[in-house]
């Protein structure tokens, strides 16, 4: 009673198949989009997956009714025969459900750019406490929301399905010598990810776009695993975030021989590391990787900078990742010199000073 294509299908294409067939036809995006609605569980995963599917919906509404409008046209009056340019009823009905329809998708759209602006004050304020970002990427059911539960214990789904994880999960990690990150996992990406689906869900894909680090989780018992490494990096060009650091976690291989692990050609990829997510294996050696690329990203550059009392916050900053040389203090806030890893630099920007108009004085001296 149902047949699924492994493509998109026009409109057009759509109906003729479901005459000729003579059951439901369903095509590759409504597929997706009909596992994504099932998958959403919070509320903006269910906003942008109802997004999707309504700018699915739209351009194939003319064909649901064009049985009504084909009723269109007989006269009101006694005469016979029909008016021409008369509305037919599924005319008049066709224009208020797209009518409907595109109000419905610019309230959504609406609402995810406020979804959208409160991961960006949020985004803000974990770029303020200084702690890098790194997230989890890779094709779906390779085995992301395994790895963060086995980094961090959260309690997030762990299935064996397609999109088991819609909503992104950040939690807090340690790094084997101490440095503190925040891990995010994220939606699974697939081949031929319909383009809808990208634009609704670009507020979440921002996480990737936001992280100082990937991690690309890939499924190395998967036949398929060099296109949908291949995959994962096309889809990371098309959102612009592709040339980001990253560590390539080949996930599953304690289900592999030594033979096969060597036949993975691993040592093609950037940063790579044989892991087992669900028993911890090489876990411990795939951290020590992240906290060294972080470390190189941590370059720290001589700083001035003149800093209001009320930013008391980026004064934390300084002194938690930062080291203080000078610090005095005056009527127009706090100035401090010394040294600061480069990724902070863009929170101080406004507040930078030159070095020759810092008075230097002993750090002793405090706030009257």
């Amino acid at each position: 009673d149902l047949v699924i294509f492994d493509d998109e299908l026009s409109p057009t294409q759509q109906r003729n198949l479901e005459k000729g067939v003579g059951c439901k036809i369903v095509d590759r995006t409504a597929l997706i989009l009909d596992i994504f609605a099932q998958r959403a569980r919070t509320r903006e995963g269910q906003l942008q997956v109802e997004l999707a599917q309504l700018q699915y919906l739209l351009p194939r509404l003319s064909e649901l009714w064009v049985r009504f409008s084909r009723l269109g046209g007989a006269s009101s009056g006694g005469g016979g025969g029909g008016r021409i340019a008369t509305r037919g009823p599924g005319e008049t009905q066709l224009e208020v459900d797209r009518r409907a329809i595109r109000e419905r998708i610019a309230m959504l759209k609406e609402r995810i750019v406020g979804v959208s602006d409160h991961r960006h004050r949020y985004r803000e304020r974990r770029k303020q406490d200084g702690i890098p970002v790194v997230a989890l990427v890779g094709y779906t059911n390779a085995g992301k929301s395994t790895l963060l539960r086995q980094l961090t214990g959260a309690d997030v789904l762990v299935e064996d399905k397609l999109f088991a994880t819609l909503d992104p999960t950040t939690r807090r990690v340690s790094l084997p010598r101490g440095q503190q990150v925040l891990l995010t996992d994220t939606v699974g990406f697939i081949q031929r990810l319909p383009t809808s689906l990208v634009a609704a869900f670009r507020a979440t894909l921002e996480e990737i776009d936001q992280a100082d680090l990937l991690i690309h989780v890939v499924d190395s018992c998967s036949a398929a695993m060099s296109a949908q490494i291949e995959t994962v990096g096309r889809t990371l060009d098309e959102l612009h975030i592709g040339a980001k650091p990253m560590v390539t976690a080949f996930n599953k291989v304690d289900r592999l021989s030594t033979e096969e692990i060597e036949a993975l050609g691993m040592d093609r990829f950037p940063n790579p590391v044989p892991i087992a997510a669900e028993t911890g294996e090489g876990v411990t050696a795939m951290l020590s990787r992240v906290e060294t690329i972080l470390d190189g990203q941590a370059d720290s550059v001589p700083v001035t900078v003149r800093l209001p009392y009320a930013a008391g916050d980026l004064i934390h900053l300084f002194r938690e990742r930062g080291t203080i040389a000078h610090e005095t203090y005056d009527p127009d806030g706090t100035h401090l010199h010394g040294m600061l890893p480069r990724r902070f630099l863009d929170a101080f920007r406004p507040y930078l000073v030159e070095t020759r108009s810092i008075r230097r004085a002993s750090p002793s001296v405090g706030p009257e």
